[in-house]
């Protein structure tokens, strides 16, 4: 058991590089939403993210000696600027390991500082592997990103500054979880001052190991993590975080990628500043919270982490943030294949606004229609599918459905008859040079490729849909080669959307 995180908190040394973030109202959401949130602003910070806290603390703490030897870290991003700077002021070298996959402006901001970064593996543990080696190659220091208690009270300042900015009643803080540091030390902190206050943590529905670790009783590492949230794409949890986590934090909740972009539009319409996916991930929990509780009026917090945002994944951003409101519904429709058949179906959706409509002649008899509306409540999909019923025209919401929203959309109007044996698959291919080609190498001569649909969304890998053409009798060795390949896949030749305009 460590000693007590009150005082390990009070007595941080944080403030040779970070600043006292304000406590900003987002006045608009609150109205929105029926209760007063208060937003974090960490996204202020110099490095644009509140993990120069954690990193400076421990570093600030090492002996001469320790510091003569240079640091290590592992990193993809918000940690690296932290530890580079923490290295810049006091004077020390800094060796981050970040994966290939790193965009180059976060490299570039590690550089700037003086860091020296070594490029290695796809993901952040591949890059947490080599760093290790590092450290027994230059006897350097490592400076984990979250797992150690320094690091924890230095982002536990946070809710320091949050008590004092706020003396007043507070329901509860929102805060991301990745593996555990921020969310550990705000808890820590919290409940023993407020232990009224709820701390509640927010993860991505595909990267939750806190949460899927905490249902456990136990540390659970996940095979994948989605990487849209790179900031908290953490396979699996710390050990001291995870201990305090399961002490101190009330719930955690979980949501989408759509939910997430929808929050990054929130708090820039409140701020007119842009979070990067992890840094509006507390405002997306806090939206769904509130709703799934049913709550007016109380007082919130949601911790903004970071800002580093890569400008091409605005686009993506963008295109999903009307869906993750719910101000946009996804339709698949199938009228007569006549003049004016158009008109008539878009007279039964009333005063909507068509958002996208895509079509492609099928048959001579009928045709399949993918369409988007704005829309101002939930339920009204819904309706409008019983409604178009009613009519005499089939309708399917797609509005959840991932592939619709991702491919078909772009992409409608792709029937190939003579495709016999067509399998269609949705693949994550990580973004680096020959990810294609090790694809094409792997995958036999006699399986054609019937589709292939690709958009890069300025993630940290591609989203691909691909139609291949194989026998059933090769049906075990098509697994393998899947196998084999190693890339994350799920199958989609029996989605709905696929079935209807790809078929």
């Amino acid at each position: 058991m460590h000693d007590d995180y009150l005082e390990r908190i009070l007595t941080s040394r944080v403030y040779d590089v970070a600043q006292e973030t304000p406590l900003e109202e987002a006045s608009s959401l609150s109205a929105r939403v029926g209760s007063r949130i208060l937003l974090k602003r960490e996204d202020l910070q110099p490095v644009f993210s509140f993990k120069l806290r954690g990193a400076y603390n421990k570093m600030s703490r090492l002996s001469p000696e320790e510091r003569s030897r240079g640091v290590v870290a592992a990193s993809a991003g918000n940690h690296a600027q932290g530890v580079a700077l923490a290295a810049q002021v006091l004077g020390c070298a800094a060796t981050i390991v970040m994966p290939v996959t790193t965009p180059q402006i976060k490299i570039d901001a590690v550089t700037r500082r003086g860091g020296r970064v070594v490029l290695h593996g796809d993901s952040y543990s591949d890059a947490g592997a080599h760093a290790k080696t590092v450290v027994e190659q230059t006897g350097g220091v490592y400076v984990h990103p979250y797992d150690d208690p320094d690091v924890i009270a230095g982002q536990g300042t946070i809710a320091m500054e949050i008590l004092r900015q706020h003396p007043g009643p507070l329901e509860g803080i929102f805060v991301p979880v990745g593996g555990g540091g921020l969310a550990a030390g705000v808890a820590a902190y919290v409940k023993r001052l407020r232990p009224e206050i709820r701390i509640i943590g927010v993860e991505p529905e595909d990267s939750c190991a806190m949460a899927l670790s905490l249902e456990k009783g136990e540390r659970v590492a996940l095979k994948d993590v989605g990487l849209f949230a790179d900031g908290v794409a953490v396979k699996q949890v710390g050990e001291e975080t995870f201990r305090l986590c399961r002490e101190y934090l009330d719930e955690i909740v979980l949501v989408d990628t759509d939910a997430i972009c929808a929050a990054i539009k929130d708090v820039f319409e409140d701020t007119r500043s842009i979070t990067e996916p992890a840094g509006a991930l507390s405002v997306a929990g806090a939206k769904a919270y509130l709703e799934r509780e049913g709550l007016r009026g109380g007082t919130y917090v949601a911790i903004l982490s970071g800002a580093n945002m890569n400008f091409d994944r605005l686009r993506y951003v963008s295109e999903r943030s009307e869906l993750g409101e719910r101000r946009e519904a996804v339709l698949a429709a199938l009228i007569p294949e006549r003049p004016g058949s158009f008109r008539t179906f878009c007279s039964h959706l009333g005063d909507r606004s068509v958002t996208e409509f895509n079509y492609r002649y099928g048959d001579p008899d009928t045709a399949n229609i993918f369409v988007g509306l704005q829309i101002q409540r939930r339920e009204e999909p819904a309706e409008l599918v019983r409604l178009l019923k009613e009519k005499g025209i089939a309708a399917l919401d797609l509005s959840d459905n991932e592939t619709a929203k991702l491919h078909i959309r772009h992409l409608v109007g792709g029937h190939a008859p003579a495709a016999d044996h067509e399998r269609l698959f949705r693949f994550e291919f990580p973004e680096r040079p020959g990810a294609l080609m090790r694809f094409l190498e792997h995958l036999r001569s006699d399986w054609n490729i019937s589709l292939f649909h690709y958009r890069n969304h300025g993630a940290d890998y591609g989203r691909v849909l691909a139609g291949i053409q194989v026998p059933e009798e090769d049906g075990e060795a098509f697994q393998e080669f899947l196998e084999h390949l190693g890339y994350p896949y799920v199958e989609e030749t029996d989605n709905p959307a696929c079935r209807l305009f790809l078929g």
